[in-house]
């Protein structure tokens, strides 16, 4: 008899894994607690239900990094990706479904396989040793006692309260001729951080926009959760006193403008976000605006009047642990590699990601099961992106959820005119994306 690979969780990432493991002959049970326990999100017992919205974003795989993962998932047999087109609802370029009907098709399929078992239980704490080989896809709503299990094993928080985020801007969207490098006082690196400028009144128009800005609304199960103290909101700060942001993240000591010779009022520092110097992130600007509304004020700052965010600032109760810290290229756990992380308890953020983190998870346990080396997909693809930021390419110490997007991939040599960059982009993911499959 041939051992299950047990899979912790049934929402998008398990259940991705779980065909992907059915499909190729290998048993598989899904532990999923709803139906015998609930989260303050979820509404059903259904696998893969969607909780926050019904849009998979953009479907564009031309011009779009999301549409490319798209693609790659539905090359890979994705179920995921395969119950979300016979679920289709009109939505221009975007892939938006009928949430009960996406749901159903994905329960469905995987309740009638005959490789799938599907147990409603609480997973109270670490899978026992005996299951093997285990894929852990909890998501951000991760029952408490398993979150305290793999905190006590890594050490590392499961961040299980308001989690603010800061928004990621790309590297080329910045104008250098009003930003400049230089770390405060002149330590550290020379390009650690980028600096954008603000005199006296561009500080107090750019308070005034943040106290003014709509801002996200709670949900009524997240509003006794706490602040963060190290994340706090930048308008929250704005709140306490006008110039609190300028005694805190936005305070100029230490830096000299070089086109004035003197120090600015307030300054915006970005410190690189990625291994690939592509991304920077916005220090101490975590935000609960709304993301119209971000980008609105924020353009305002010198420097970013033109900016492309890779990822908008947010505040939700989420869990997920330091992937680049704590986990191996193929998703095993250091601290115990018969253990593998899926979905966005990894560090990934929505439900795409999610899906496609599930797959590849999948893929090495499949391969471990064949007797064959895990080979990750090629980072120049927009799978292998997306797991190479979240196994190392994303900064450990600042690492929080992200998108799939064109900043995580590796820029191209020599770099192409600025039209040409996304196709140019998507021709070199889909040429190597095929060559990888042959060998994976």
């Amino acid at each position: 008899m041939i051992n299950p690979v047990h899979i912790v969780g049934g929402g998008l990432a398990g259940s991705e894994a779980a065909w992907q493991l059915a499909s190729a002959g290998v048993p598989v049970v899904i532990h999923e607690m709803r139906g015998v326990a609930t989260t303050e999100a979820h509404k059903t017992d259904g696998l893969a239900e969607l909780v926050c919205s019904n849009s998979f974003r953009s479907d564009d795989p031309d011009n779009n990094a999301v549409g490319l993962i798209h693609q790659e998932m539905r090359a890979l047999a994705s179920i995921i990706m395969a119950e979300a087109d016979q679920a289709r609802v009109p939505a221009g370029s975007a892939l938006a479904v009928d949430r009960d009907r996406f749901s159903d098709g994905v329960t469905g399929r995987l309740a009638n396989h005959p490789n799938v078992r599907i147990v409603r239980e609480l997973v109270p704490g670490l899978p026992p040793a005996d299951w093997g080989q285990t894929i852990i896809a909890t998501g951000p709503l991760t029952a408490a006692p398993l979150a305290e299990a793999i905190r006590a094993l890594t050490g590392e928080d499961s961040l299980a309260f308001f989690d603010a985020i800061a928004p990621v801007v790309h590297f080329d969207s910045v104008n250098l001729d009003v930003a400049w490098f230089q770390s405060r006082w002149d330590k550290g690196g020379a390009k650690d951080y980028l600096n954008c400028p603000m005199d006296r009144d561009q500080y107090e128009a750019f308070i005034d926009a943040l106290l003014a800005a709509e801002k996200t609304s709670f949900k009524q199960w997240e509003a006794n959760t706490p602040y963060f103290d190290g994340c706090m909101p930048i308008e929250v700060m704005a709140e306490r006193g006008r110039d609190t942001p300028r005694f805190g993240p936005m305070k100029p000591v230490g830096l000299t403008n070089p086109a004035t010779g003197r120090r600015a009022w307030a300054v915006v520092q970005l410190r690189q976000d990625n291994a690939l110097g592509t991304l920077w992130n916005m220090v101490g600007f975590q935000t609960k605006m709304k993301h119209a509304e971000q980008v609105r004020v924020f353009r305002t700052i010198p420097g970013l009047e033109n900016a492309q965010f890779a990822r908008l600032g947010g505040l939700h109760r989420n869990t997920f642990i330091n992937a680049p810290r704590l986990l191996d290229a193929t998703l095993r756990l250091k601290a115990m590699p018969r253990l593998r992380f899926a979905g966005q308890i990894t560090g990934c953020e929505g439900y795409v990601e999610s899906a496609a983190v599930g797959l590849m998870a999948a893929r090495f346990v499949l391969a471990e099961r064949q007797g064959r080396t895990p080979v990750p997909p090629p980072p120049t693809t927009a799978l292998g992106a997306l797991l190479s930021h979240i196994t190392g390419g994303a900064d450990a110490a600042t690492f929080q959820p992200m998108n799939v997007n064109f900043g995580l991939f590796p820029p191209l040599v020599p770099p192409p005119k600025k039209d040409q960059r996304k196709p140019a982009l998507v021709a070199r993911a889909r040429a190597d994306l095929a060559d990888w499959l042959r060998v994976a």
